[in-house]
């Protein structure tokens, strides 16, 4: 009889394919099994890894990205899905540069911080927050995004080998990559908000970009 095949580990900051889409994963919570990434990042079928073996289905998704290069500072950006894992997934909550990622309390968030950001493509890149908004953040000096760093962990290193997460990868408006807030997301995902995906929710009157 043959023996059973060890489920796929799970890890921040690994790739993760969903139909065409390549992204990065967030945080994986080892106690509720759920990861998460962008709701962008959401398609038709499962969650599956670089070499397409099943890590899980998404649960819930919220997506209201504005569809292209403008938008208001005040304006609320919300983009996540949690991804329900397959019960033989293995759990490892440890980025790819070691450092252990964890959701305690993080100080609250200020333009000068620093912060680093972790992409499947681009890899660890480190900077600081240049501006906090309303849900989410934009990031400068040093910190980098290509396509294919959507959901990447955005976090503070602590003390010994830790990183506390503060931001899921978003998207880059003008010059500023940018990431929607983890305290703000997941309050959303506790507080059972509406689950939609949708391409855009663009105010019609938007006319003044990031700066």
């Amino acid at each position: 009889m043959a023996a059973a095949t060890p489920g796929v580990t799970v890890s921040p900051g690994m790739e993760i394919r969903q139909a065409s889409n390549v992204c990065t994963l967030g945080y994986v919570d080892p106690v509720a099994r759920i990861a998460y990434s962008a709701g962008h990042c959401r398609a038709d079928g499962p969650v599956t890894d670089r070499e397409g073996n099943f890590i899980g289905t998404v649960a819930t998704s919220m997506d209201n990205t504005p569809d292209g290069a403008v938008v208001r500072t005040d304006q609320v950006i919300s983009d996540y899905e949690t991804i329900s894992l397959a019960p033989d997934v293995v759990i490892n909550n440890i980025l790819p540069g070691g450092r252990q990622l964890v959701a305690d309390a993080a100080p609250a968030m200020a333009a000068g911080q620093p912060v680093c950001h972790f992409g499947v493509v681009t890899g660890e890149s480190c900077g600081s927050i240049e501006r906090v908004n309303n849900g989410w953040f934009t990031m400068e000096n040093g910190v980098v995004s290509q396509k294919g760093d959507s959901g990447g962990p955005v976090y503070m290193p602590v003390d010994g080998n830790k990183a506390v997460i503060i931001g899921l990868f978003n998207s880059t408006w003008g010059t500023f990559p940018a990431a929607v807030s983890w305290v703000a997301t997941s309050q959303q995902v506790r507080g059972g908000a509406d689950v939609v995906n949708v391409a855009a929710a663009q105010d019609a009157n938007a006319n003044a970009s990031v700066n």
